[in-house]
């Protein structure tokens, strides 16, 4: 599939075909779907001498709240903004509301790119 780089057609409708493959650093990448579970990540290496931690499942937050930060028991997804259907599969990005053992919370962090799952109450 081809998400990145210029569209497949011209503005008249007519085909644009490629004039050369993709370099390294146009490739892309699958999202990484962060589920609920045993704690899991990945190490992927990133543009620069610098590499990125996915975080595959997770099932702590830091969740900040009046008294500071806690870390908090993920219990569910509730809502996900991104995609509804990814309630269903359990899945975390950054905007969606978790339920913890802390109340609900909205993630801040984007748990596929750096690794941990940051929240901030919202009730």
């Amino acid at each position: 599939m081809k998400f990145q780089g210029r569209s497949t057609r011209k503005r008249t409708g007519g085909r644009r075909r490629n004039f050369r493959k993709k370099k390294k650093h146009e490739l892309g990448d699958q999202p990484t779907e962060t589920r609920v579970g045993e704690p899991k990540i990945k190490t992927v290496d990133a543009r620069g001498n610098t590499e990125k931690i996915r975080a595959i499942t997770a099932d702590t937050a830091s969740v900040a709240t009046d008294d500071g930060t806690v870390a908090a028991e993920i219990e569910d997804v509730e809502e996900n903004p991104s995609n509804p259907n990814y309630v269903r599969r359990n899945i975390v990005t950054k905007g969606a509301i978790i339920q913890t053992s802390e109340g609900r919370a909205r993630v801040t962090s984007r748990p596929g790119q750096d690794g941990q799952i940051n929240a901030v109450l919202v009730e």
